[in-house]
């Protein structure tokens, strides 16, 4: 029996009958797709390097203690693994709609919290592995190096790990309101164990607790709400989903020209696709910004390889309002070195430990009336995670792409998250149903403001490779695009 952090149960108390809180990936492979035995053993020889893959969740009776992780003894592999097939032709449209109705479907809480779907059917004899795992389990660094497990890096895989997994007895009611009043009981000696290691590096508690101040300092701006849009409202259970495909050697391209990072760059492009999806609302954008949560890993590198979540949050504002993609790539700039400097993301990690001490049954209520309270503070989600940059088989094929799948939670309609994996930069834009069916005009929106960029960053060189000044081009009218339905 494992206690979840006050992190990870957040993550369960905040889902609802519209807020599903699993995040995925859909990747692409080679063809001919293996059998589905074949599927199976790879997968199971695998399950002894995740043990949280076999297991379920316990919650404490009266709430009395944040849920726990117990070995599920009647874990069933076929149950978690399922095969489906693409409907012909078997192109993008069938893909999206196949993803948006499997993301639109909560994970069954009396199992471990993992679906994975295989997908035959795609054009030209590939096929399709999507992956669902709830975020109490994992953050976005953690199901990288989840996937770096799971997938192997020859088409030749090692010899499976010993697998001499037996499930620990579940504890009964009783036994779980036991063990949550030991530890409150044992949180005063904690306390002291805080203490006493602050004695020893007083120091560097005093820089953290300077860099959390001006981070807690920095979070005020979120008190101002945004301008009213589209973006922000009540939110249905099904979801659409779209994406967009980039290089991560055109944002170094445009980096090395125009300046910034490659976090700037790819926020740029978000911010022309969200410029684009807004006035084909007719919704205006002149001296407006889009505010986004862009999550951080907290996680230390000797953490790495440890499943659960580690993350905190900046709040970025994207200038939609800029219609030249330089100078919008200018202000984007500007604002995520002030971020930086202010610690923001060290401060909202404060904000979250903080949580480990407030009783269970309070975290449960301060999350579900934070999901439901209508508010326009934070218009969406842009979370951007990197993948290995070589590349990554299953059963023998190899990974061709790999899109990320974000969910969506409280009154925000549209979110964005990207992946990296061997050159490629790809985006994946999830949607509410109802009120968000014109995604593919943010996705194309993406495409074209990287490209525009690229052109400027190329303009930009000069004869012998390096930067010269380049008058900057205007953006062009954006165009929509139609997106076909989920069904």
């Amino acid at each position: 029996m494992h206690r979840m952090s006050p992190q990870d149960a957040s993550f369960l108390h905040i889902e609802d009958d519209v807020t599903h809180m699993h995040i995925g990936s859909v990747a692409i492979f080679e063809g001919p797709p293996p059998s589905h035995d074949e599927i199976l053993s790879a997968i199971g020889a695998k399950l002894a390097l995740v043990p949280r893959y076999r297991q379920k969740v316990r919650f404490v009776p009266l709430s009395l203690g944040r849920p726990v992780w117990v070995d599920d003894a009647h874990f069933v592999l076929d149950y978690h693994v399922r095969h489906t097939a693409l409907p012909a032709p078997g192109g993008d449209d069938e893909l999206r709609n196949l993803v948006g109705r499997v993301m639109s479907q909560q994970l069954d809480r009396t199992k471990p919290l993992w679906e994975i779907w295989v997908a035959e059917g795609l054009e030209d004899g590939r096929w399709v592995l999507i992956s669902k795992t709830h975020h109490c389990m994992v953050d976005g660094v953690s199901s990288t190096d989840l996937m770096t497990v799971l997938f192997d890096e020859s088409r030749e895989p090692g010899p499976p790990p010993r697998d001499s997994w037996r499930p620990e007895r579940e504890p009964n009611p009783a036994e779980l309101v036991t063990h949550a009043l030991a530890e409150r009981a044992a949180s005063p000696y904690e306390g002291v164990r805080t203490v006493a290691a602050a004695l020893r590096g007083p120091r560097r508690v005093a820089r953290t607790a300077a860099d959390a101040a001006r981070g807690l300092a920095a979070t005020r701006s979120l008190l101002r709400p945004t301008p009213p849009t589209s973006l922000n409202g009540p939110i249905g259970p099904h979801r659409r989903w779209n994406w967009a495909r980039g290089r991560l050697a055109d944002v170094k391209t445009i980096r090395q020209a125009l300046g910034g990072t490659v976090n700037d760059v790819v926020l740029t492009v978000i911010t022309g696709g969200f410029r684009d999806l807004l006035q084909g609302r007719g919704e205006p954008v002149d001296d407006r910004f889009v505010r986004t949560l862009v999550p951080v890993s907290v996680r230390p590198q000797h953490e790495r390889g440890t499943y659960n979540n580690k993350v905190s949050a900046m709040f970025a504002e994207l200038p939609v309002g800029i219609s030249d993609p330089a100078q919008r790539l200018a202000a984007v700039r500007r604002q995520m070195e002030g971020l930086k400097e202010s610690r923001q993301a060290i401060g909202g990690e404060v904000l979250t430990s903080m949580t480990g001490f407030a009783p269970a049954m309070l975290l449960d209520l301060a999350g579900r009336v934070a999901t439901r309270m209508p508010q326009r503070n934070v218009n969406t989600v842009t979370t951007n995670v990197p993948g290995p940059q070589h590349p990554l088989f299953f059963s023998g094929g190899r990974m061709l792409e790999c899109f990320p799948f974000v969910p969506l939670g409280g009154h925000v309609r549209v979110g964005i998250a990207i992946f990296s994996y061997d050159g490629a930069l790809n985006y994946g834009v999830t949607g509410d149903y109802d009120n968000s069916p014109d995604i593919g005009v943010l996705c194309a929106g993406i495409e074209r403001g990287l490209a525009e960029l690229l052109a400027l960053a190329e303009g930009a060189k000069g004869p012998n490779g390096g930067r010269r000044a380049a008058a900057p081009k205007r953006a062009a009218k954006p165009r929509a695009a139609r997106t076909k339905p989920a069904s």
